[in-house]
């Protein structure tokens, strides 16, 4: 667990339900990155995309707000099912990390531009086991593919934004098989819409999302697609 400031402390205890999804950052870093290169068409109706960056809080946050988006659920990816807790899981010795399942439609919105989104105001792709503040394996960048085609777009857009130089590290972002995903808890699903005047949600999510309306007009949606 990641050591807070007083401040963030005071914020977190007058919070509901803040325990363990510690200080993402607020968005103050987001940029609009180039589209992927790659990024080939999918004939299906629809398809999914397993990502993992920091507190699913506010991923889910973001994809929610994002058209041709169907449905977003937190949960827990990159372990087995036995220990697919968040007690366990915020001990960051169960391979787990906190994640969201886009479900969304190829027609409307590519893999390719999930990604762009998720790294451009989503996540931190350059920290390792960390995002911001949240400390642990569990909060870990990490995209699992669902097939060959999503491993490729992945790969090559992560070798694209390191050769543009688009952070100013290399993105650290891990690309590995989705093995399982487990959905959250319910008082995990659609945090950020059911308490956006939590100081955590206020503070650190609620900038994504603006990041989101204000990088890609076009994704936008302003009535989020929900799970409860």
């Amino acid at each position: 667990m990641a050591k807070l400031s007083s401040f963030l402390a005071a914020a977190l205890m007058s919070a509901p339900l803040l325990t363990g999804c510690l200080a993402a950052g607020p968005g103050a870093a987001a940029a609009r990155l180039p589209a992927p290169a790659y990024d080939p068409p999918v004939a299906a109706a629809s398809e999914t995309a397993v990502l993992s960056g920091g507190c699913f809080w506010g991923v889910q946050g973001v994809f929610e707000h994002v058209k041709g988006v169907k449905r977003v659920l937190a949960g827990y990816a990159g372990g087995h099912q036995a220990t697919a807790q968040y007690e366990l899981v915020s001990t960051g010795t169960t391979g787990h990390a906190e994640s969201v399942k886009i479900t969304f439609d190829p027609k409307v919105i590519s893999y390719g531009q999930i990604l762009r989104i998720f790294f451009s105001v989503a996540t931190d792709p350059t920290q390792v086991n960390q995002q911001f503040p949240d400390e642990g394996t569990q909060y870990r960048s990490e995209i699992f593919y669902t097939d060959p085609g999503q491993k490729e777009v992945a790969q090559r857009y992560i070798v694209q934004l390191d050769a543009a130089k688009a952070f100013k590290s290399p993105i650290a972002t891990r690309v590995d098989p989705d093995i399982g995903f487990f959905k959250a808890e319910d008082y995990h699903q659609d945090y950020l819409v059911r308490h956006p005047d939590a100081p955590y949600i206020a503070t650190y999510d609620l900038p994504k999302v603006a990041a989101l309306k204000a990088l890609f007009p076009a994704n936008y949606r302003p009535t989020p697609v929900t799970v409860l």
